[in-house]
This record gives C-alpha cells, structure tokens and sequence, in this order.
C-alpha cells in the first residue's frame, strides 16, 4: 500500500527538479530570490527540529527534549564548537531522564 505513495513522491520529486531546469533566467537572478534561497534550508531544518523536538505523535509534549535543545542554544550563542553543542545537549538529556 505504500508504494503507490512512494512511487507518486518519487515524481513529484523530479518533476520539481526538472522544472527548476526550465525556470526562465531572469527569475532565478531576481533579488527576492537570491536573498530567500540560501535561508530556506535553515528555515526547514530549524522546523524539523521543531517538530521532533516538541511533539510525540500527533501530542505536544514538553519534556527533558526541550531543556536539552534550550541548553545547545546557549551552547550556540557562547559560540562553542558544534561537538560541545551536541555533547552539551545530549549529557543534559540523559542527566534529566536519569533524575526524572
């Protein structure tokens, strides 16, 4: 049942590729453009971070996975490296589902 799904995503997937190949050069050198597209992938990883970070099914949950990311956010604006970031958030994680 699902690869009739799959096999449609599939499509959609390269249909949207191959019309980025055909879009006219004057839209992709538009300044709307040029500003918004290198901030798209932020934006959807920063969603997807969201969504697995506050959410368990189709609940909102706020649990020890929101201290965690609040902790690797401070972590980010000390500008630590991005494996003190990973530890940092991890170790409070654990931590916290220890104690609780």
């Amino acid at each position: 049942m699902i690869w009739p799904g799959l096999l449609v995503a599939c499509a959609a997937c390269y249909g949207l590729k191959l019309a980025g190949v055909f879009l006219p050069q004057a839209w992709l050198q538009d300044p709307r453009i040029q500003r918004t597209v290198p901030l798209m992938p932020v934006a959807l990883l920063s969603a997807l971070i969201a969504i697995l970070t506050f959410s368990t099914g189709h609940r909102l949950v706020l649990d020890v996975r929101a201290v965690a990311i609040a902790v690797a956010g401070v972590a980010v604006l000390l500008r630590a490296p991005f494996l003190v970031v990973v530890a940092s958030g991890a170790a409070t994680a654990a931590l916290l589902r220890l104690v609780l």
